[in-house]
């Protein structure tokens, strides 16, 4: 007798066969357990197929007890992916070969294994538009503030300082590819998203700072800071897991140029108050 527990209750099984020495099990019943008889002589191999096709998303699981350390004889297993962007969740064994096609081919071969984990497989996220737009947006005071405060230095350093005013329509200009991405996003494809919300906010920063700065300032100076303070920050949040570290080292080399370039400014003669007539 051969029992095959079905992982899941509530996953479809297209193309199902069990088959132990060519007898096959009778009409599924129950999606908990199936069950297939046949006589088998004593000391005799009875060879046991099983066979499937599902959907699943997330994590694949080959376990070879529900619970505890087990040992296997001459297991030869082959995952084969479509995708090459292949990772092993925690607690699992990862293959003993892999090559690669289209996708992945992963090969785990033990003659005799005692393991208490299994064989997994993690499956990559699409990425969800929503909640990456949200997350971008939750970080845009901080990209302002860079922002501003280079645009600020530059000024000190060039004796091109703007208004109050001016900055307040840089932060409307620079708040607009957040709010544009925000929407567009349920209209259109991620990447195409972001690349119209970057260009409809740089081209209103710049267009504006060629009026009141002129077009050096505006393209060389303010255009670049927008480039890596809003683009270039915001493109680190598509880099699963290397977001904040991205983020960290944008800032830290920031602060090292912005160090450099000030250290010969005399600060009490910039922030002098101006006499009184």
């Amino acid at each position: 007798m051969a029992r095959l527990k079905f992982p899941s209750s509530d996953a479809p099984y297209d193309r199902f066969t069990l088959r132990l020495n060519g007898i096959e099990a009778p009409p599924v019943s129950n999606l908990s357990e199936v069950e297939v008889h046949a006589l088998v002589a004593a000391g005799a191999e009875a060879p046991l197929e099983v066979r499937y096709s599902s959907r699943g998303l997330d994590e694949w699981f080959y376990a070879f007890a529900e619970s505890g350390v087990t040992q296997v004889h001459d297991l030869a297993l082959t995952m084969t992916t479509d995708f090459a962007d292949v990772d092993f969740p925690p607690g699992t064994m990862s293959p003993t070969t892999a090559r690669t096609t289209t996708g992945r081919k992963l090969d785990g071969k033990f003659e005799s294994l005692v393991t208490g984990q299994a064989i997994g497989l993690d499956l990559p996220d699409k990425t969800n538009p929503g909640p990456l737009a949200a997350r971008i947006t939750f970080f845009a005071p901080v990209s302002l503030l860079f922002f501003t405060t280079v645009l600020v230095i530059l000024g000190i350093l060039n004796d091109e300082n703007l208004y109050p005013m001016n900055y307040a329509f840089l932060s409307a200009a620079f708040f607009a590819f957040h709010l544009l991405l925000g929407y567009l996003v349920d209209h259109l494809n991620i990447h195409r998203s972001f690349v119209l919300a970057s260009a409809t906010s740089s081209f209103l920063v710049v267009t504006y700072l060629r009026i009141v700065a002129g077009s050096r300032f505006a393209i060389r100076r303010a255009g670049l800071a927008q480039l890596v303070f809003l683009v270039l920050f915001s493109d680190a949040f598509f880099f699963k897991g290397y977001t904040g570290l991205t983020v960290t080292v944008g800032a830290i080399v920031t602060l090292f140029v912005l160090m450099q370039a000030t250290g010969r400014v005399d600060w009490s003669r910039v922030f002098e108050r101006p006499a009184r007539a």
